[in-house]
């Protein structure tokens, strides 16, 4: 299911969620365009609810997630879309992510809100738990989805 919101949180669910977020990632999504803003408020939201045990912090000038000290997720803005990266995404045998580098991970990109399919992200979000050997942390690890 692609994100359908408007891309803008209510006032307590966007306090709640700026709490919960590194400052630095804050002033990140602060500076950038409306549309990408959209786009990272959305994948910073999917992301600290399905890894709520990830510790989230600006790591080479980007958000980034980790879960016992190793990187899991993270996004950025790039020139012409924002990329949202998993270190171990290669692993996943998943549409909807490309090869990155020579190493293990895997990308989606986006140009819009609307191309951020919700459902996709939280499969991809589990798998990123359960392979860096965190099983309870997201709701599709919880309760037993397929993943």
């Amino acid at each position: 299911m692609a994100w359908r919101g408007s891309g803008v949180m209510s006032g307590s669910t966007r306090r709640d969620e700026e709490a919960a977020m590194h400052p630095d990632t804050l002033s990140y999504h602060a500076a950038l365009a409306p549309a990408d803003r959209a786009i990272c408020d959305v994948l910073a939201h999917e992301i600290a609810r399905h890894l709520p045990e990830a510790e989230n912090k600006v790591w080479h000038a980007h958000p980034v997630w980790f879960l016992d000290g190793n990187p899991v997720v993270g996004y950025g803005k790039l020139k012409s879309c924002v990329r949202l990266l998993f270190w171990s995404g290669q692993s996943f045998d998943e549409d909807g992510l490309a090869k990155e580098g020579s190493f293990k991970a895997a990308e989606a990109r986006y140009t819009a809100v609307d191309q951020v399919d919700v459902d996709a992200l939280a499969r991809w979000l589990a798998k990123s738990a359960i392979s860096s050997g965190i099983t309870k942390t997201s709701s599709a690890a919880r309760d037993g989805s397929n993943v």
